[in-house]
């Protein structure tokens, strides 16, 4: 049986990965999180893990022997990101430099995906949409400059150690259980809550007309896992829809299966210091690679994170 490792997997991707691996792979499957995280799935093993300490890495690593490794730790938060920008660039940065260093000591080296965002392109000129993996990258935030960089130490790892590193790119994945923290949760908390009564009849919003490219999560994971398996080290590969959707046209979404009328105020706190106006992901390089495409509609993930959302 192939063992795989996802590193911070107690997150909102971690839980959908490790299910995949585990019951559609028949996987055996080892998740690490931060002591003061939980994460409770049948049959995968947990181990606590700080990725800011490289013996507790190494610890971990000679344990499981995997054959697999799915690097998901990370602050990934753009907002997050402007707010503490040396957590993040200690989390995404040095905390990818120790695990790719625990990684190059074993003697059977194992298959890497070293999962990165659609953000590190940045300010995307009109020809450059929808955007290939060889667009020069223009990060506009300090949380895509970090996932630039983890990008390029891959590449790095891969060629001067002949390291099985593959890099993502993946754009914007929404679904049930994701923290408020991401747009589409946060809408379809604010309206459960005003549906609850819970709040005034208001939906607080940010910048709308932004376009950004939506994948359900479960869709995102079969494509990490199609990767780590076919994915030519040193290379990186878009994960998305390919298909962008204005914010605006996600809220009217969200706005509809409301059961009440609901007001919408733009909220000051909410628009960043800059935002890049639209990220699209050509998705040719996966899909000639693997077949991978996205099977679950737009409207059924919203339709599905609403309800997480109404029961909570």
């Amino acid at each position: 049986m192939k063992k795989s490792l996802i590193i911070g997997g107690a997150g909102f991707v971690g839980h959908y990965l490790g299910r995949y691996l585990r019951q559609e792979l028949q996987q055996e499957v080892f998740v690490t999180k931060m002591p003061q995280e939980t994460f409770e799935e049948e049959q995968i093993k947990v181990l606590d893990l700080n990725i800011l300490n490289p013996e507790e890495i190494a610890k971990v690593i000679r344990e499981v022997q995997p054959d697999y490794v799915f690097h998901l730790a990370a602050q990934s938060s753009v907002a997050a990101s402007w707010k503490n920008p040396g957590l993040t660039i200690d989390v995404n940065v040095k905390g990818a430099v120790n695990v790719l260093e625990g990684l190059r000591s074993m003697e059977r080296q194992p298959r890497i995906l070293l999962i990165g965002s659609g953000e590190e392109y940045g300010h995307l000129k009109a020809d450059e949409v929808p955007v290939k993996e060889e667009t020069l990258l223009r990060p506009g935030n300090i949380y895509a400059a970090t996932k630039s960089c983890q990008n390029m130490l891959g590449k790095i790892y891969a060629q001067a150690y002949g390291m099985q590193v593959v890099m993502v790119r993946a754009f914007n994945h929404i679904g049930p259980n994701q923290s408020p923290v991401f747009v589409v949760a946060d809408f379809c908390r604010q309206v459960a809550e005003i549906e609850r009564g819970k709040r005034e009849p208001v939906i607080h919003v940010g910048n709308l007309s932004a376009r950004r490219d939506f994948t359900d999560v479960r869709d995102v994971v079969r494509a990490y896992a199609l990767l780590a398996e076919h994915g030519t080290a040193g290379e990186t590969y878009n994960v998305g829809s390919g298909q962008a959707r204005a914010i605006d046209e996600i809220l009217h979404m969200i706005l509809q299966e409301s059961e009440v009328p609901i007001e919408v105020k733009v909220d000051p706190e909410r628009l960043r210091p800059v935002d890049v106006p639209v990220i699209e992901a050509d998705i040719t390089k996966l899909q000639k690679l693997t077949g991978w495409k996205p099977e679950i509609a737009l409207t059924q993930t919203i339709r599905e994170t609403m309800d997480y959302w109404r029961e909570q």
